[in-house]
């Protein structure tokens, strides 16, 4: 007997809206500023139902003007949505447009959701004989299972569940599929805005079901209910009714299945790959053709016959004795060939790479590698520690297509001969030196006594300039940039776990395939990003700060700076009895124990138990929200919440820093070393990694006690630290030209005091406490963009007498409101808004038709100049100063960043030279109209000189 068919329809927005939020965090934006996370999204769960399930019919279903019907009866309906995000409307025409090249019908009706659409398909195909699989994480459609009819539904995390009848009956606790309709009518729907009935909630929904069978069970036998349920349920009978009606899914939409139409056919290729490279997707096209098992044709097709031509194996020519070229020659290149994806690599991309294991090709080699003026070079090493690696090998590529490689042995004192003839490249002034992340190389080097010195470019640094909401590892690069897909390590080393090689388990000829191709395509990249630097005005930006600004991190990383770890097991054990307290605490006021750690568990005592609020907040799954600025709005009113809030912020405290610091001393030199990130954050400032130093919480006692372990290196040093005042509004009076504000600077005054002073209309002397506050609140609000909602809760202000200061404050500061509206009609002009640097922020959003998100990018447009300026203005002052302690040949060295804040080791006898030196170094980093100030002290911890 034959198989049955199988029909899968998916829900079009379900699964947009999907990918767009799994994206959420880290959107995909390409280098022409678009957001393609939902087009990405969508199409990859496209692919992934096909591969796996192999259909014989597809179809995908939208919506089109939503239910004419639905909003007839209930004009509410589906009204507490936000509008559609920017990003998922310019999804949708490339969602069709890939679908209709894909040969798949796309089914919508005007008037009728994708819902009535796809029940009306499901049904008449089931007539006809066909299982019908309804691909959406919406719960909605489980009404329609039935025998023939499923859900597909996709699982968090990967993969995809299939709801049949029992499936249905599980998990919603009831005896039929058809009482979902009752089940949601009943609890209502806050997505959709059907309103249910009042006080009926996923239990008692299920309860009535159990014993009454269905909403109109329920309405037959209101007598057997009692007190205020009885009373809320008669009076909202009809409001129930309607409830179930809206939730009822529509079965006689005007579309007809007819089996023909939704064949899975083949796609058309060259259509679809056009598409994925105007979005520059760089591995769908591969999945596409994985997925339709379908071969291309490289050079030949006729009505008659098509001719397969597979390029020729991929070759590495070994140069040894006698076997040496340069430039090509006696190696064998690969040709130049079309592959399937239509995107170049190395086995269809003619290109000459040499590995130099001998005397006399080292000879020639060096002689041709110091007769060039720039050279990009990468290091393969032993692990992604530079602190801990060991040298595998070093590529070098000058030449497009061509290079070279040298691999290192495994003895330390051999490789260390080996790069003593390296040591004239490295260190010649006259050789630009490129590569890809290059603070990396640098600091393995330095391991082996190597400085690299002339002048750098680092691609890396380059694209996050550029294109600064983009990643910038380079098999993205190249692929974005180049159409080349490059060798993945994987190949070489396999995956993460036990079976994994290390670079040195490697054959030769495979690390110098691998590891020279890197060289060729960040040269490649080197010579394409050049000229956009200059395009976006942001060359000077990186040859002047950027690039001398990798120097100064590396030596600080490698630097370290000391730990008292001693001092951390004591207070670890201090936080120990601290929650030990809040614990016996938390569980009498419970009046039982329990998993504080479990949100599930913790809101079932404080909202179920304790009752401590009428209508707690719920998460999306139905669970009570005890999340952060939930708990906080609450704790002034209630012990326990306060307690749960300290249990939280020390167990964290514990186990983030003052555990793990400890485990994060590198044995090799007894220190901590911090890793400084150059290219994450938008704004220009530097992120700490491994351990991430900027996030030490300091609001707390217990939080400042964590920076008293950072210690000098011995008795002959302390510590110093230099934060400069104020920074961003300095900038923000600077840049705005407020002259009120920029005299109070130039007076020295007490900034949040005089802006106190202004809007409150006081002489300067009786400003109190709370005053000052709230003016500071505004002052730093204003760089964030603080709504009066936002001050209100910030401050002991309503939300009018937020709005009233808020007025006042821009009346007193007339200018700094103009800046403030010059830079978002700057941004929306432009795209972009800079720092005094020229650094760019772009933001896409700047003219969304969606408020929400509008005002974010608006917002934005505010906060970066300054933001961003500030982290210029600080970048300078480490430059100059690593720049004097070098030439001064002092033993101070620099140790730490922390957004304003920069700490020194510094060595005693030196300590006043050091305090001249860095104060003037950081004051006169940047001049603008206000001038800036630091603030100084010393000690025998981080803690006394912050």
């Amino acid at each position: 007997m034959a198989a049955q068919k199988r029909l899968f329809l998916l829900d079009a927005y379900a699964l947009i809206f999907r990918g767009y939020y799994a994206f959420i965090k880290n959107p995909r934006i390409n280098s022409k500023g678009l957001d393609t996370s939902a087009i990405l999204g969508f199409t990859n769960s496209l692919l992934d139902v096909i591969k796996r399930e192999r259909p014989d019919h597809l179809a995908v279903c939208f919506d089109k003007g939503g239910s004419v019907d639905r909003v007839e009866i209930f004009p509410e309906y589906k009204a507490n949505r936000d509008e559609t995000p920017e990003a998922i409307k310019i999804a949708v025409p490339y969602i069709e447009e890939i679908l209709k090249a894909m040969h798949i019908p796309i089914m919508v009706k005007e008037g009728f959701e994708a819902d009535d659409v796809i029940g009306t398909l499901a049904k008449k195909a089931e007539k006809q004989g066909y299982q019908t699989f309804m691909v959406t994480p919406d719960k909605d459609f489980a009404q329609l299972v039935s025998e023939n009819i499923f859900m597909y539904r996709p699982r968090f995390g990967g993969g995809y569940e299939t709801w049949g009848v029992e499936e249905v009956k599980q998990n919603f606790e009831i005896q039929d599929p058809l009482q979902v309709i009752d089940f949601l009518g009943m609890k209502g729907d806050a997505v959709d805005n059907i309103p249910g009935l009042p006080g009926v909630g996923d239990k008692t929904a299920k309860k009535f079901l159990a014993q009454y069978g269905s909403m109109e069970g329920l309405l037959a036998n209101t007598h057997e209910l009692k007190g205020k349920m009885k009373e809320k349920v008669e009076a909202n009978a009809e409001l129930g009714l309607l409830s179930k009606k809206l939730a009822t899914i529509l079965l006689d939409v005007p579309v007809e299945f007819d089996e023909t139409d939704f064949e899975l056919n083949t796609p058309d290729i060259d259509k679809v790959k056009e598409i994925f490279q105007e979005l520059e997707f760089r591995r769908l096209t591969e999945n596409l053709i994985k997925t339709f098992a379908v071969e291309t044709p490289t050079v030949q097709q006729t009505a008659t016959e098509t001719k397969i031509e597979t390029p020729k194996p991929k070759s590495t020519s070994t140069a040894g004795a006698g076997q040496f070229s340069l430039f090509g020659g006696d190696g064998e290149a690969t040709p130049e060939a079309d592959n399937n994806s239509g995107r170049k690599t190395s086995s269809n991309t003619s290109h000459f790479y040499q590995s130099i294991t001998s005397d006399l090709a080292m000879d020639l080699f060096l002689g041709q590698l110091m007769k060039q003026t720039s050279v990009c070079f990468d290091t393969e090493t032993t692990d992604i520690n530079p602190l801990v690696a060991e040298l595998v090998g070093i590529a070098f590529s000058w030449e497009d297509k061509k290079g070279f490689y040298i691999p290192f042995p495994e003895n330390r004192d051999e490789a260390q001969q080996l790069i003593e003839q390296l040591r004239p490249f490295f260190e010649a002034e006259h050789i630009q030196k490129i590569g890809q992340n290059l603070k990396y190389d640098i600091k393995v080097l330095a391991k082996y006594n190597i400085q690299v010195r002339g002048p750098l470019f680092d691609t890396m640094i380059a694209h996050y300039l550029i294109n600064p909401d983009m990643r910038h590892n380079m098999d993205v690069l190249a692929e974005t940039y180049l159409n080349y897909t490059s060798i993945s390590i994987t190949e070489l080393i396999g995956k993460k776990g036990k079976n994994q090689l290390s670079m040195r388990q490697v054959p030769v000829d495979k690390q110098t395939e691998y590891a020279v191709e890197d060289a060729d395509i960040t040269l490649q990249l080197k010579e394409h990003f050049e000229g956009e630097l200059k395009d976006a005005n942001t060359k000077k930006l990186f040859d002047e700060l950027e690039i001398p600004l990798i120097r100064v991190l590396a030596s600080m990383e490698l630097e370290g700076i000391n730990l008292d770890k001693a001092f951390l097991n004591s207070l670890s054990e201090d936080l120990n009895n601290d929650i030990k307290t809040l614990q016996t605490k938390i569980y009498d006021a419970a009046g039982e124990e329990f998993n504080i750690a479990s949100p599930k568990q913790l809101g079932i005592i404080l909202f179920e138990k304790m009752k401590l609020v009428d209508k707690p907040k719920k998460t999306k799954t139905g669970q009570y929200s005890t999340a952060e600025d939930v708990l906080s709005y609450l704790a002034k009113d209630h012990e326990i919440i306060q307690n749960v809030l300290e249990f939280r912020g020390l167990s964290k405290l514990k186990s983030t820093y003052v555990d793990a610091l400890p485990t994060q001393v590198l044995e090799q030199t007894g220190r901590v070393h911090t890793d400084y990130m150059q290219t994450v954050a938008a704004t220009g400032r530097l992120s700490s990694n491994n351990p991430n130093l900027q996030n030490i919480p300091i609001r707390t006692e217990r939080g400042r006690q964590v920076r008293k372990a950072f210690i000098p290196r011995s008795e002959d040093y302390t510590l110093l630290a230099a934060d400069y005042s104020q920074i961003e509004l300095r900038v923000i009076a600077a840049l705005s030209e407020e002259e009120t504000m920029i005299n109070a600077f130039k007076n020295g005054e007490d900034i949040h005091a005089s802006t106190a002073a202004k809007v409150f209309n006081v002489p300067l002397n009786e400003v109190t406490r709370e005053q000052r506050s709230n003016a500071k609140t505004v002052n730093f609000g204003i760089i964030y963009g603080v709504s009066a909602f936002g001050l209100s809760n910030q401050t002991d202000l309503s939300r009018s007498e937020a709005k009233e200061l808020i007025d006042t404050y821009y009346a007193t500061y007339p200018k700094l409101r103009e800046f403030v509206s010059k830079q978002v009609d700057f941004a929306r002009d432009n795209g972009y808004v800079e720092t005094v640097l020229g650094r760019r922020r772009y933001l896409k959003d700047i003219n969304s038709r969606n408020a929400v998100v509008r005002g974010a990018a608006e917002r934005n447009a505010v906060n970066a100049p300054i933001q961003g300026s500030a982290a210029d203005i600080i970048k300078i002052a480490m430059i100059n100063i690593y720049q004097k302690l070098s030439e001064g040949n002092f033993k101070t060295k620099m140790l730490l960043q922390v957004h304003d804040e920069l700490v020194f080791d510094v060595y005693k006898p030196e300590l006043e030279d050091m305090k001249t030196l860095i104060k003037h170094e950081m004051e006169n980093a940047y001049k603008m109209a206000v001038p800036l100030d630091v603030d100084f002290d010393t000690g025998d911890n981080w803690l006394e000189a912050h």
